[in-house]
Formats: structure tokens, sequence, C-alpha cells
């Protein structure tokens, strides 16, 4: 498979901190305007972003790292006790080094995972940030096993997050390296039905580039997708301690504090009508696919599905509250990917934002 050059005006460089050996895209002249920094999601990498990085206005300056274990960025081991604080931990050494040329206060672009490093971020360096983009953002109380708007575990294990819920089979494909269209599993099948509302196709050499891209994520307990443990309660596993899936595990992710944060920080919240992934009816989430039937033994009511946007909005409701200015929009016909789906709204909408709270 062929790897499609980069566009025009965006540059990769390898950037060393003392935490990580970063691979990032940046884009734009080095000016004095404004710093938007693309963090992208789980299973996947800084190159989602790059016709993001492109289109900045002139005077802006792009950066899209890719996380540790994803992409070309070193495959570090992801401590998943501390939450998402690894990324955010690393992006913080990245954004004060010499390469990122002085950025020191920052629009941040958070995609689905990519949405709770920037809440991280926001939350440990609030005077660093000079506006948030939810874009189609975790929830604050991270991913699988909570059971109401406030977040709360249905078992103290928080059994049903973590590394135990990801599929077998895309383990496998990811293994492989399978890159091919028969494979329900395989990141091509992700990208067309969980990262992209179907029908919806990305064009050819594009979605190549995206799977060969997933393909480079680094696999094992430390990274992708973590380690895990029985549990007593349905579904019979609980979160390790290792790797990505368990960093948002609510048995250690917790974001809430963002709220406060957010009463004096801009946020938009972009999302689609139909995301598969974060939704009150997540195709990933144990507690929705056991009351469909598709996981078996579900016992109801004790473990209901995720109410993952009905959080995020209660959370961003309470910075409302306290004083904040909070937009949202809701794309129709769109999936888990605002930016690639409806890219020329999506950065419309970006830039008058950024601009705005410039």
């Amino acid at each position: 498979m062929l790897t499609p050059e980069k566009p025009a005006g965006v540059r990769a460089r390898e950037v060393r901190t003392r935490r990580l050996r970063h691979h990032v895209l940046f884009s734009g002249d080095g000016g004095d305007g404004p710093v938007v920094v693309f963090v992208h999601g789980n299973l996947s990498t800084a190159r989602f972003f790059e016709q993001d990085l492109a289109a900045l206005p002139d005077g802006y300056r792009g950066i899209a790292a890719d996380l540790r274990g994803f992409g070309y960025s070193e495959a570090a081991p992801v401590d998943a006790v501390r939450g998402v604080r690894d990324f955010a931990d690393d992006l913080a050494e990245l954004l004060a080094s010499p390469e990122a040329g002085g950025a020191d206060r920052v629009h941040l672009v958070g995609w689905s995972l990519g949405g709770g490093v920037a809440m991280q971020y926001a939350i440990d360096h609030p005077a660093s940030v000079a506006s948030v983009t939810l874009l189609a953002s975790m929830s604050p109380a991270g991913f699988g096993g909570t059971r109401d708007a406030e977040g709360t575990l249905c078992h103290e294990d928080g059994a049903g997050s973590g590394a135990g819920g990801v599929a077998p089979g895309l383990i496998d494909a990811l293994t492989a390296g399978d890159s091919g269209e028969e494979n329900g599993f395989a990141p091509r099948a992700t990208v067309r039905s969980l990262y992209t509302r179907p029908p919806f196709r990305l064009p050819p050499d594009r979605e190549d580039l995206l799977v060969a891209e997933i393909l480079l994520t680094a696999l094992g307990n430390d990274n992708y997708p973590g380690d895990s443990r029985p549990s007593p309660h349905w579904p019979g596993v609980a979160p390790g301690t290792r790797g990505v899936n368990n960093a948002i595990s609510p048995l250690y992710c917790d974001l809430s504090e963002f709220a406060e944060v957010a009463s004096e920080i801009p946020v938009l919240w972009v999302h689609g009508d139909s995301d598969a992934l974060v939704s009150d009816e997540s195709m990933a989430d144990f507690g929705h696919l056991g009351k469909i039937g598709a996981v078996p033994g579900w016992p109801g009511d004790e473990y209901p599905p995720q109410p993952m946007v009905t959080q995020l909005r209660a959370m961003l409701k309470r910075a409302v509250a306290g004083g904040g200015n909070v937009t949202e929009e809701v794309f129709a016909d769109c999936g888990h990917s605002p930016h690639l789906e409806q890219p020329e709204e999506f950065r419309e909408l970006l830039g008058r934002f950024v601009e705005v709270n410039s």
C-alpha cells in the first residue's frame, strides 16, 4: 500500500522530550498568530488531521502529534492508573519544547480520546489554553461501566470497561496487519462503520492512508488495548492497570473537574447525530450491546447503556452555570468523525471559533 504524500504546507518532524520521542506534524510559518493543537483519538494518528492542518488560515500555526503508542511516536507504556494524564503530560512537554515554537497559549482540538486528553490538559494547565474544541469527545466519565449522568460506576471494579471490552477479532486483525475489506473486525470496516456513518466513504487513497495509520498502533498490555482481569460481575472482565483502554476506564478516568475550568475557557462541542462510538447507545459499550442481545447474560437495569453524550452535556451545563461560554453544534447525518465526513463545515466552524477567542 503506497502512503500518500502529506498536503502542501504540512511537514513532519521528530521531537524528543524528556518523556517521549514524538512524531509531530506542523503547519504554518512560525509567526505569532493563533496556535491550534489537534489531538487524535484511539486507534488513529496525527494524519487524521493533516488536511485540517493544511487548511488553517494564513498566520496560524498548527500542531498534531502521534500520541504515545500510536503512529510513529515512541511506544512508551501507558500507566492507566493515571487516567489520560500520561498523554496530557506528553503534550505539555511537547508544547514547551523549542520545536513547538513557544506555544504557550493554544487552541486545543480533541477528537474522541483526544477530547479527554484536551480536557485533562486544560485541567492541569488552564492558563495555557485559549479555547477547547471537543470533537466527538469521550465522556468525562470515561468509556464503559457507568450508569447515569453523574458517571456512577455500575460495579466498584469497573466491570465491562477497559481493555477487556475490545473485540478479540479486532486485536487479531491488527496483529495480522489486515487492511482488507472482507473482515468485519479489521480497521477498514472500523473506519467505514464506526468512525464514519454509512454509506459515507472516504476517497480510496484517503481511506487507504488512514487504515495504514491505524495498523501502526503498538499492541500489547502496555499500549493497545492494555491488560485486563476477571470480574465476578457481568460481563466478567474488569480493567487492569496498563494500556490505553484502561486509561479511559471510569475506574481511573474522571474529567469532571473540567466543568470548573470550562467556566473560564471557551468550549466548542462538535458531534454527529449518528455517532456509533460516543453515544448514549454506543456500539462499543457493553451496556448497550447487552441490551440489544449482542452480549448474553445482560443483567438489565443493574448495567444500563452508558449515557455518554448525556454525561458530557451535563458536565458542560455545570460549566455554563458557572459562567462558562459553551457552544454545542450537532452535525446532521454524521458519525464519529465530523472532520472527515463534513470537513468544510467543520473547518469553517472551527475557524470562526478560534478567531473570536484569539
